[in-house]
């Protein structure tokens, strides 16, 4: 047996391995609507909404009459702002004059916890009101008034977190948004279906909750609170299981971001994320390995074969098979999560997200980030 023998079967194996990935997303990925609502539950919780800014004044300005304005019966808006140098605590005073249930928590930087993000989402924490906690960014705009509805109502006896999907808004005629939609959405995907099976790895900053008791039994972010990024998917990969762990994937309980404008930036922000994926547990760390690897594999085997025309018709038939499954899985969860317009060009960004990973993890290998922002 010569070498593109075995070159081709361990591309076939490749192949195999993506395809049980993505029928793993088909099956897993919710539909429908939540079977909470339908049976009537609608518990009205309490809820404290916390908000970390640094350097946030326009945003803020934007977006937090999207959160103050839901439609909830009784929430409170915690205002963290994490020692900003612009007018982030002006406008958050500004605010807090015309509605009463606005809260700030002014952090200033210290020695020990000089730029670190997590010890000023704690400060908001002890300051929360409520057992409920449901957290977002400041240049995150939820897409419904009843986004706190929404998120809240997944909580129970037994489930003390929710997961939810935090989008990036649409720019039109620019290949980076598309390319950052679509790395939000393989991650969302990838989130809820493990969390669907019983195993959750992370959650996004962006659209997350768990109540109080949850943090304060994990002694918060303690066993990670020298790592700059990591507030939402290192404390979730540390306390969240199949039992504690729900997921809300309903529309009206969307949030949308604002997107980076540019590669340097965007490279920059995926750095921090990145970064994280390391501690996760180990559990994790091979499935989701297992995943990113074959992924290479399958845009790099292909190449040597087609090269050498070796057994060319059973290549491109794996090739076409593996895009047929992955069109079907992503095509289904890009119209559950609005992301519909991606799917034409799914192995062209699919491509390119793949080598911009690439580039990140080497970097990361020579000069860890260091600061949230």
């Amino acid at each position: 047996m010569t070498w593109l023998d075995w070159v081709f079967y361990f591309f076939s194996g490749v192949v195999g391995i993506q395809v049980i990935y993505y029928l793993f997303f088909l099956k897993l990925l919710p539909s429908g609507k939540d079977k909470r609502r339908q049976i009537g539950v609608s518990p009205n919780l309490p809820v404290s909404v916390i908000v970390c800014a640094k350097n946030e004044a326009e945003n803020l300005k934007s977006f937090l009459p999207s959160i103050l304005n839901q439609d909830y019966p009784k929430f409170q808006v915690i205002l963290i702002n994490d020692a900003s140098r612009d007018d982030t605590l002006e406008i958050m005073e500004a605010f807090q004059e015309q509605f009463s249930n606005i809260k700030i928590v002014n952090v200033r930087n210290n020695e020990t916890f000089w730029a670190n993000k997590k010890y000023a989402l704690t400060l908001g924490i002890k300051a929360a009101e409520y057992e409920h906690l449901l957290f977002t960014d400041a240049d995150c705009k939820p897409v419904s008034n009843h986004w706190i509805s929404e998120m809240s109502k997944q909580f129970s006896e037994s489930k003390s977190i929710v997961l939810g999907y935090g989008s990036y808004a649409k720019i039109k005629k620019s290949f980076l948004n598309k390319l950052i939609r679509f790395e939000t959405l393989l991650t969302a995907i990838q989130y809820f279906s493990y969390a669907s099976w019983g195993n959750p790895y992370m959650g996004v900053g962006r659209n997350l909750a768990y109540t109080k008791t949850e943090f304060f039994k994990a002694n918060g972010f303690i066993n990670h609170i020298k790592v700059r990024s990591g507030d939402d998917d290192l404390f979730i990969n540390e306390v969240a299981n199949g039992k504690n762990t729900t997921i809300c994937s309903s529309e009206e309980s969307f949030t949308v971001s604002q997107p980076k404008t540019s590669f340097k930036a965007w490279i920059h922000q995926k750095r921090r994320h990145i970064s994280t994926a390391k501690l996760y547990k180990s559990k994790h760390k091979l499935l989701l390995g297992l995943f990113y690897s074959t992924q290479l594999l399958f845009w790099t085997l292909p190449i040597v074969l087609l090269i050498f025309l070796f057994q060319w018709p059973w290549v491109v038939g794996l090739i076409s098979f593996r895009f047929l499954i992955q069109w079907v899985a992503l095509g289904k969860a890009s119209k559950k999560l609005m992301e519909k317009d991606l799917v034409p060009i799914i192995p062209v960004l699919e491509c390119f997200l793949i080598f911009f990973q690439l580039i990140i993890f080497i970097t990361n290998l020579i000069s860890p980030p260091k600061h949230w922002k």
